[in-house]
Parts: structure tokens; sequence; C-alpha cells
């Protein structure tokens, strides 16, 4: 649903005419009060699709990531971001019953991380056709934040032809902070990075899919404590912490092994696991 101001915008749409569109769309849309009956009843369509780790599936509550919501996975390189997003596209294609979505998955790449062989393994791991699986992704390099808008708008489109379960974007600042330099241009920053999370969850809500986006993090220099030597936040401030359903904050372990903290969420507990990443994707951690 678009704000009456974008509407107004458009070439050849008079504010009368907006008007009526707006009075039209509330008539013939459901927008509005439901019981928490049916509300409970929606949310008993939602999806879970899994991470390849059965300890990471039950950190996030007992099946891996939901959808209708965004779940956002911030750390440092090398912690695993990438790696859940190439596992999650290949288990999103998995039956209902193995733990997938039973549909398509749509990666917008925004800083070049997508590697197709990659998934060949995973695949092979699950007993799925490699092949099969990657004509199942649709991949896209987005170069701008504007390119990054313009991409997700098509992403709706494409959804609305054919089954989808997964939307993965790696990562959401990132392109911001190159476009957008300096505490100047923060204020319209962060407001194109909240109608873009708007759109997402839009979109995931519309679509009944799951969005899994990753997330940066930079020095914290007022969180420094005896026991954090090099403390980190996410990028992103409030707008993002805001707009994330399950925030998870991802840190490296001895050796192979990654720690995956639920960091924010409105169901789940702030809980720890520790998984590993392998050449099959993610998989549960190895001593």
């Amino acid at each position: 649903m678009q704000c009456r101001k974008d509407l107004i915008q458009i070439k050849g749409l008079s504010e009368a005419k907006v008007d009526k569109i707006i009075e039209a769309a509330r008539r013939v849309s459901e927008v509005g009060f439901i019981t928490g009956s049916s509300c409970l009843q929606q949310r008993s369509t939602i999806l879970r699709i899994s991470t390849g780790s059965v300890a990471l599936d039950q950190l996030l509550g007992g099946g891996g990531i939901e959808s209708r919501s965004i779940t956002e996975a911030f750390g440092e390189f090398r912690t695993g971001k990438t790696q859940i997003g190439h596992t999650l596209c290949v288990t999103c294609q998995l039956p209902l019953e193995m733990g997938g979505g039973n549909g398509k998955a749509v990666y917008v790449d925004t800083e070049g991380t997508f590697r197709p062989e990659r998934i060949r393994p995973i695949a092979e791991r699950f007993g799925m056709d490699s092949n099969s699986v990657l004509d199942n992704i649709l991949v896209a390099r987005a170069y701008t934040h504007e390119h990054q808008a313009h991409l997700l708008s098509m992403v709706a489109a494409k959804m609305a032809e054919d089954q989808f379960s997964l939307l993965v974007v790696d990562s959401i600042t990132a392109l911001f902070r190159v476009d957008f330099s300096g505490r100047g241009e923060l204020a319209e920053r962060q407001q194109k990075l909240a109608k873009m999370l708007s759109q997402l969850m839009k979109i995931a809500e519309e679509f009944n899919i799951a969005v899994y986006i990753t997330n940066q993090v930079v020095s914290d220099p007022g969180g420094a404590s005896m026991f954090v030597a090099d403390p980190k936040k996410p990028v992103g401030g409030h707008i993002l912490a805001h707009a994330s359903t399950t925030r998870l904050s991802l840190r490296k372990g001895r050796g192979d092994q990654r720690v995956c903290k639920i960091f924010d969420s409105p169901s789940l507990p702030e809980l720890e696991c520790v998984y590993s990443i392998s050449e099959q994707g993610i998989i549960d951690a190895v001593e």
C-alpha cells in the first residue's frame, strides 16, 4: 500500500483522482482490525526454513527462519552471514515436511558475494539436483542504493507470477554506506533505508516469504568494557533495529566454530548456539 504523498507524485494523477483510488482500495481490501483468533490463524500459515544446523534451527524457535518476517544477521567478516544465505537458498526449495518452503529464492547481491559453485555441494547434501536448485535461484547484482530499491520492486512482480519462499539481501546497508557519507547525509540515508525496509516487510507479508538480510558492523567506542576489548555494533541505527523482526549476532568461536546469539526478538529468549561452516553449507558444530 502506497501513501497518498507518493501517489500524487505519479504523473497524470491529480489529488482528487488519488483520493478516489485510495477510497476504492479501502473498500475492496481487507486492511483493518481483526480478532486475536484470526491473527492466530494467520500465524499458523507461517513457514519455517531450515538453516542447515539443528542447533541454529532450535535457537530460532525449532525450525529455522520464519516467513512473513525479516531476519537480520550481523557480524564481522567470516562469521557465516553469507554462508547462511547460500544454505537457505537451497533449503527453501525443500518440501515443507523436510524443513523447507517449497519455493524458489531471490538473492539480491550488493557486495559480489554470491557464489553459484557453493550451491552445488549444499544441494547434494540434501539429495537435490544441483542444476535444478541453481535454476530456482534468481540472482541480481545491485550497484547503488537506488538500483537496489528498483530490484526489490521487480522482486514483487516476480513473486506474483511464481512460487517463492525466500528473499536474501546481502548486505542491506553496504550501498547506503557508499552512497551517503558524513553526518550531513545521515538523515536522508536513514529515511531511504527505512523506506526500503518497509518495502521488504510488505513483500514478506504479501507473499508469505522469509526475508533474510545481512548487515555489517562498526566499532563502538562507547561500548567498551572490561569483558569486551573491541566492541562492535550493527550499522543502520534504530531504523534497522526496529524494522528487523529477529536480529542475530554472529561471532567467531574456536577453530571453525561460529557463535550465533539472539540479539533481539519479539518471541525468542536471548540465548546462543554454536555452529560450523563447511563445504556443504551451515552444519552443527564440529568439535
